[in-house]
């Protein structure tokens, strides 16, 4: 998902703060140590906007070496490091329109589409003492945690598990953004946020209480908003309960709302680094906190600068359809590409998706998916290849491609957008100590779609299809002979 301040206004969401009577009751207490914390996970929610503060040592504060299935080795600055690795699931959306990934609809005010291979991938964080466990989406286009609250009555907050401030003995209800570790006050006086997307809304306050990542993991003391009311569009119709922004600080609310930015000030993660691998169905994904594992990739990784702070954006240097240069990218005018986990779609300015359909003519019955070529983004002089089997889309029995136009003017764009079909195949690291993205291919060990299997699937769709029509029209010819 893109956020707002770095885009027009139909790009993400725009918060506002307005001071407003609460809504919500303090609880006692403030637990401010960093601890590992050992809690069963199930699927909780609670739509909020999370803003991490944690202390470090040097404030007299704890960080706990991390220990359990959470630790991981990995590689960070040439050397071997400990870090978290938090499991992500796979889901396939079934039938559900791109409009209603929250991500998506943060990043793009767009029409509905269907898509076979859309997924969403999403891990646990806890919240609370005792902890309250949240499916989140670990998003690289949104810069904060978004959560529900047990203070939301809307159906799309009532549909997901919701933070029960008054559960949790850790709980503190926080005034205003700006000032994170100061109460509501006697006047109950307070901000209230209201976060707009492409296509709603959520509006909450700010709760400050520990989180927690991994199994047993690393628990800070965070201030988050707790979601107070929710749209239906497009929160009731996703399977995860909040939004885990892992944009660059300048995405974020305010510096302590940018968590894993906070993680690494506390100690409790050495190295500023994180990294990402979807995987194909079989396969576990994972996100690693702390640096990357050379394992879930082959070869080397092509390492890109970060063009403009805010978005995990790189200079695109040009794109090939086969072996024609497309579109407004050139050595001269370079476009921009933000590296997205947290939407399901790719994405090109309106100019290269025209070509692309042109040149491509994909077949609406999928015949001629062999014959397509490959689509080549070059990124920091590195050519970054993806197939027919990654930029087609197929539903229903139809192919049909697999980008969705957006138009962002110079200087952040033009724009394009890496979501799951090219992480699939690229493994991303994302460094904030150097601000750079790393791009290694993927190693699967479940092979993805293949052509073939996306055209018999189509054809049995249409197959389906045409017998469901054969159905209703024997149906209607019987009731009419009555």
């Amino acid at each position: 998902s893109l956020p707002a301040s770095a885009a027009p206004p139909n790009i993400g969401p725009h918060s506002s703060a307005n001071k407003k009577q609460a809504m919500m009751t303090s609880s006692s207490g403030s637990d401010r140590r960093c601890l590992p914390r050992s809690a069963p996970l199930s699927l909780l929610a609670s739509w909020a906007l999370i803003v991490l503060h944690c202390p470090n040592e040097a404030a007299g504060l704890l960080v706990t070496p991390l220990k359990g299935q959470s630790l991981a080795t990995g590689v960070a600055n040439g050397e071997i490091v400990q870090g978290i690795v938090v499991p992500l699931m796979r889901q396939r959306k079934s039938g559900a329109g791109d409009s209603s990934d929250p991500a998506a609809a943060a990043s793009l005010n767009h029409q509905r589409h269907h898509h076979a291979q859309a997924s969403e991938y999403y891990g646990q964080v806890t919240v609370g003492t005792p902890p309250q466990s949240f499916s989140v989406v670990f998003d690289t286009g949104s810069g904060n945690l978004l959560l529900p609250s047990d203070d939301c009555n809307s159906e799309a907050c009532a549909d997901h598990q919701r933070f029960s401030s008054a559960s949790s003995k850790s709980s503190k209800q926080i005034a205003f953004a700006d000032k994170p570790e100061a109460a509501v006050g006697n006047d109950q006086t307070r901000d209230v946020v209201t976060i707009t997307f492409g296509t709603g809304e959520m509006s909450g306050v700010y709760v400050r209480d520990q989180i927690c990542l991994g199994t047993p993991g690393v628990c800070c003391s965070a201030n988050f908003v707790a979601a107070t009311e929710e749209s239906d569009e497009p929160f009731s119709s996703v399977s995860f309960d909040g939004i885990l922004g892992l944009a660059l600080p300048e995405m974020a609310e305010g510096p302590t709302f940018s968590i894993f930015n906070q993680f690494v000030q506390s100690g409790a993660i050495k190295h500023s680094v994180f990294s990402v691998f979807f995987g194909n169905d079989g396969e576990d994904s994972e996100i690693f906190f702390g640096g990357y594992r050379e394992s879930k990739f082959d070869g080397s990784l092509t390492w890109a600068p970060v063009s403009a702070p805010g978005y995990w954006q790189v200079e695109l240097d040009g794109l090939k359809l086969g072996d024609q240069l497309l579109g407004p990218c050139s050595t001269t005018s370079k476009c921009q590409a933000a590296v997205d986990t947290g939407t399901s779609l790719l994405a090109a300015p309106t100019e290269v998706v025209e070509m692309m359909l042109d040149q491509l003519q994909i077949a609406d019955d999928c015949s001629n998916l062999e014959s397509l070529p490959k689509l080549e983004f070059i990124v920091a002089g590195q050519k970054l290849p993806i197939g027919p089997e990654d930029y087609v889309r197929q539903h229903d029995g139809s192919c049909s491609l697999g980008f969705m136009s957006m138009d962002i003017p110079p200087p952040k764009g033009p724009l394009f957008i890496f979501g799951d079909p090219f992480l699939r195949k690229y493994y991303t690291v994302y460094d904030h100590e150097h601000m750079r993205v790393g791009f290694g291919l993927a190693k699967h060990t479940a092979p993805g779609l293949s052509l073939l299997s996306m055209r018999h699937a189509a054809t049995r769709q249409r197959l389906r299809r045409r017998s469901r029509q054969h159905l209703r029209k024997k149906k209607t010819s019987t009731h009419r002979k009555k």
